[in-house]
Order: structure tokens, then sequence, then C-alpha cells
């Protein structure tokens, strides 16, 4: 069994043990994952040492939400993740993941920053853009909105045009990109979401 196989079957069961809905189940996850090798491809020409991180940055990609807080608690989220990584990666790398996926997350990078992780540094860029990208899409937002909470779907546009307005929609200009391929990206799906938005208001009036 490939080890992609391995980490998707561990994110198929996570969310079915911990009722991770959609938005940030499998098809969040192989977003991610896309979004991290685009963004290593443009990287790996001018930081060669991203070549032997290769395996830590997808597999950080691909299970970064098995830990999340609003399903879980973090810390066992986390150390669930480390005892299944350390049976099919190296220890090491399984530990650079663990520190990458606990470290990433927007709220966490607004509060403490980025943290330090030596030669794993572009690693973790990789990972935590990929996830903020990712994070362009609207119906995923309003589909989070309509699993946690009571209103209906006015009640979940309104809630994840608000998120837009004060936060995804605000990422360059909080300079949360630090790749030039990430900052161009960026824009396009800026453009996107705000045509999507449009259409929502237009079904939604």
């Amino acid at each position: 069994m490939s080890l992609f196989t391995k980490l998707f079957h561990y994110v198929l069961l996570t969310s079915a043990k911990y009722s991770v809905d959609e938005s940030h189940g499998l098809k969040h996850s192989m977003e991610v994952l896309n979004f991290a090798n685009q963004i290593y491809q443009s990287q790996v020409p001018i930081n060669l040492i991203l070549e032997s991180q290769e395996k830590i940055i997808y597999a950080a990609a691909v299970i970064h939400d098995m830990c999340d807080k609003k399903y879980m608690n973090e810390r066992k989220g986390v150390r669930e993740i480390g005892e299944y990584l350390d049976e099919i990666m190296d220890p090491n790398e399984a530990n650079i993941v663990q520190q990458i996926i606990s470290t990433m997350s927007y709220s966490k990078v607004k509060k403490d920053g980025y943290p330090y992780m030596g030669p794993y540094q572009m690693a973790y860029h990789i990972v935590r853009e990929a996830d903020l990208l990712a994070a362009y899409d609207f119906d995923r937002c309003m589909i989070y909105h309509l699993h946690h909470s009571d209103s209906d779907i006015h009640g979940a546009f309104e809630n994840a045009n608000e998120l837009f307005e004060t936060r995804v929609l605000k990422h360059n200009d909080h300079g949360l990109f630090i790749t030039d391929y990430s900052k161009t990206l960026s824009l396009t799906l800026h453009s996107q979401a705000l045509t999507r938005i449009g259409a929502w208001k237009r079904i939604l009036k």
C-alpha cells in the first residue's frame, strides 16, 4: 500500500471517528496536496534541499486537518497522527510533519508568528500557503457553516461572507504569502472568490 493510500485512509477513518465534515475532510486534503505540489514545483529549482523533503510536505498537506481543534482535542489529534506516522514514515520525518501541522493554522500564525523550523522552514511555508490557497473556496466555507451552525443557507452565506471580508480576502494585505507563486495565484483565486460571492448573492436575493 502506497504512502498516499495510507494517508488518505487515515483521513477517511479520522473524519468518520471525529465527525469531520466535508469542508475539512478528504476533498480538502486532496486540494491542499495539489496546491502544495504546485508551490513545491515552483520552489525546488531555487531550493534544492526541498527534494529530500517532498514526502514531508505531501504528508503534512494531506493530514493537516486531522488534529483541528474545531473537531477534536488538538493535542490528542497530533499524538494520534504521530503514532500513525511512526508506522509508515521515518520517525524524524514524522516528527517534522507533526511540527508543521501543529503550528501552521491561520490563528496560530496570527497569534504567535512563524515557528523556527531550521532547514524545514520552506517546507513549512509550502504546506501553510497551500492551506491558505484552499481557503479561497467560498462554497467550502458555506458548507462548514451549514454543518456547524443553526443558520439556514442565507445565514451560512452571511457567515462565510463575513469571514472572507475579514480574513480570506485580506491574506495578501496581511502578508501571509512569502512565495511568488502563491502571491500570484492568490490574486486569481481572490478574483474567483469575488465572482462566486456575487453569484450566491444573485441566487439568494
